[in-house]
């Protein structure tokens, strides 16, 4: 018989060992960056928005009075409203290399949501697909970029081993930003903007109205593609305002069309090179040191979350030049400020337009992630 106990987390100090059981487990990874604690608890608390239109579970295993594994199971309400055969999620997956161990806290996940009438488990995600999204099955030996997961090799390979089969494939690419477009591109936005288009960064002054802007882009770019649940404006404000210190106008592009926005596209400095090291604390002196990554040392790596063109503009003559305006825009910009390279993440395996785009420019698929399911 099994001698693991499953212990749901129901108060802050069980969700703090939730919370730091990773770092353990990674103590030998040199790729792996703790997250802000701090960050991590916000984040799995009601504060996050995603808990108003979701149920969400996490648990911990205990072997001998020390924590081995955790896991988690959400069921998305707003996916759910869209698509009655949506699946029910699971994610937060770190243990230790044990089958026994990722049986149990994958079945505790499943049986949660069997007892609720889900039909299908999907993840892992952390906690849903507009977050951190798959298990890493390439790229080990890079650190994760600002807001992506980081797993050890053998994780993707418990799960699989339990029967869970691939659902889709995700990838994020490596844009090296000194070196110079391709010329077919310099040629492309050589050419005068058509008549009407104007490219800018987000205005500040006006944040709610262009967060809104952004959120309405976003949900009409995507709203056809695999998986999607739409993201709320009490998700997109949220976002804005715990990333607002990140937020530099000048890494930000949208895109009107006779002032209306059509496409928009938003880098973030990549926090993840500026905590490392830090071991998830901000006190007593590591605020002092993260400043000065921040400030004034700088970070030369950034990230790409969120970037959308319109349906009706990407169908149009001027859709394969929307993007290509908003990250020569962003590439500028960034040189400017001392970034060298750029993650663009992530890309569905499927979304051959995205990738052959992404592609011309150079950029390099460098981590893959992978979604799995199974029926219950």
């Amino acid at each position: 018989m099994s001698n693991i106990q499953i212990v749901p987390v129901t108060d802050k100090k069980l969700l703090k060992r939730f919370i730091l059981l990773p770092e353990r487990l990674h103590k030998d990874d040199p790729s792996y960056i703790a997250p802000l604690h701090m960050e991590r608890e916000e984040a799995l608390s009601p504060k996050n928005p995603f808990f108003g239109h979701a149920e969400v579970q996490f648990w911990l295993a205990v072997r001998d009075g020390r924590d081995v594994g955790r896991v988690s199971a959400q069921i998305d309400k707003l996916a759910l409203s869209l698509n009655p055969e949506a699946p029910g999620l699971f994610g937060m997956l770190a243990a230790e290399n044990d089958p026994e161990l990722f049986r149990v806290l994958l079945e505790t996940a499943a049986s949660w949501l069997r007892e609720r009438g889900m039909k299908t488990i999907q993840g892992p995600f952390n906690l849903n697909i507009n977050e951190e999204t798959g298990a890493l099955i390439d790229g080990f030996d890079t650190p994760p970029m600002l807001l992506m997961p980081h797993d050890l090799p053998y994780v993707a390979q418990q799960i699989e081993t339990l029967g869970m089969v691939k659902a889709k494939d995700v990838i994020a690419y490596l844009y090296d930003m000194r070196v110079d477009l391709p010329k077919s591109v310099q040629r492309l936005l050589s050419r005068q903007l058509p008549s009407g288009i104007t490219v800018r960064p987000l205005d500040m002054k006006r944040i709610k109205e262009e967060i809104k802007n952004v959120t309405s882009i976003f949900n009409d770019a995507w709203a056809n593609n695999w998986g999607f649940v739409p993201l709320t404006e009490t998700e997109t404000d949220y976002l804005a305002k715990s990333l607002k210190p990140l937020l530099n106008p000048r890494m930000t592009s949208l895109v009107e069309r006779n002032g209306e926005p059509v496409a928009f596209m938003i880098a973030l400095p990549n926090l993840n090179e500026a905590i490392n090291g830090l071991d998830g604390k901000i006190l007593p002196f590591g605020w002092v040191k993260l400043l000065w990554r921040l400030k004034v040392a700088g970070v030369k790596t950034a990230r790409v979350p969120l970037m959308g063109v319109r349906r009706a503009a990407a169908k149009d003559m001027i859709g394969s030049l929307l993007p290509y305006l908003m990250i020569d825009m962003v590439r500028r910009e960034g040189l400017k400020m001392g970034y060298t390279h750029i993650e663009l993440s992530w890309i569905l395996e499927d979304n051959m337009p995205m990738r052959r785009m992404i592609e011309s420019l150079d950029a390099k698929p460098y981590k893959t992630y992978r979604v799995f399911e199974a029926g219950l």
